[in-house]
């Protein structure tokens, strides 16, 4: 059985609307509201966050909010490595995406030998820079941090030194980089990405499995060759962004994006995957509910996380 530790980070400075740092919270309601007593079940660990940037005027527009982000990624990897090395398997609560770039470092120090994958369900890619970001938003660039991609053939900013070098410290966290290979990385529903993420997809092969395969194939089928497509790595994270449901049902998360997930069939995909040995950390995030009404992206979470504790539970 795994020791399961809950890390909570209700942080949203990398993302473009505001309300994702309440997600956590959120969550906890909803199991509330289910009459559950999963958040007193498991221990946890409540992340210091840097909200009040959101207050104050940005230094870079083309990594906005950046030393808080690094900030935050440095404090996450330290939480997850500790974790891991503690033997607990972390499940990672985070506000925006951005987050992950921490979890991913974490997974790394604590396993530097490691041959990481990573299973990224999710609209977005997240596969932008510094160097080509439409936004600054830096929760669309956690991917390119820890592939250690700069994406420079297809920029369109020049970054100034700071921002220069606060990338490079991103993309070096934990002194390892890359921290995952681009062919160990498989996106689910991805749906929504610009032309100069689709370059770097294209140009590592990155593996795109499409919400139409997941309707055909089944939960499954699609675990199934994805974990085969992933046999040579010894450990798999797996981020689960909410807004890889159809926006018909994730109305509360920034960035919705039709033809996504049904609620069911994002469950059955992360509880089997939670079935397999090498998944060694699960992170779920992007739930805003000032977006939402009566909590119900928040609810829908709380559901897919408490099966896969679950499935965690009896493996």
């Amino acid at each position: 059985m795994k020791n399961i530790k809950l890390i909570e980070v209700p942080s949203e400075i990398g993302a473009g609307t505001r309300g994702a740092s309440l997600g956590v919270e959120a969550i906890k309601i909803a199991a509330l509201d289910f009459m559950s007593n999963f958040f007193v079940h498991f221990p946890s660990e409540k992340i210091e966050v840097e909200n009040q940037l959101l207050y104050e005027p940005i230094q870079s527009p083309y990594a906005k909010r950046m030393q808080g982000v690094i900030n935050m990624t440095e404090r996450i990897s330290k939480a997850v490595c500790d974790s891991i090395k503690g033997h607990f398997f972390p499940v990672v609560i985070s506000g925006d995406h951005s987050n992950a770039a921490g979890t991913i470092a974490g997974i790394k120090m604590a396993k530097p030998k490691s041959k990481l994958g990573v299973i990224w369900i999710d609209a977005h890619a997240d596969l932008h820079t510094p160097y080509t970001t439409p936004s600054g938003n830096i929760h669309g660039m956690p991917m390119a941090a820890s592939i250690g991609e700069d994406n420079k053939e297809m920029s369109v900013h020049d970054l100034d030194e700071k921002t220069h070098k606060q990338w490079e410290h991103l993309k070096n966290l934990g002194k390892i980089n890359p921290k995952v290979l681009p062919e160990d990385v498989v996106f689910i529903s991805l749906r929504d990405f610009e032309k100069e993420e689709k370059h770097l997809i294209e140009k590592h092969g990155i593996k795109v499995i499409t919400t139409a395969e997941v309707r055909r194939n089944g939960a499954e089928n699609v675990v199934r060759k994805v974990l085969r497509y992933l046999s040579d790595c010894t450990d798999i994270y797996v981020s689960f962004d909410v807004d890889s449901l159809d926006s018909g049902i994730s109305r509360g998360t920034g960035t919705p994006v039709s033809n996504g997930l049904r609620e069911r069939e994002a469950e059955d995909l992360i509880s089997k995957f939670m079935q397999n040995r090498k998944i060694c950390c699960f992170e779920i995030t992007e739930v805003n509910p000032t977006l939402d009404k009566e909590n119900l992206m928040a609810e829908i979470a709380f559901n897919i996380l408490q099966r896969s504790v679950n499935v965690l539970m009896m493996n």
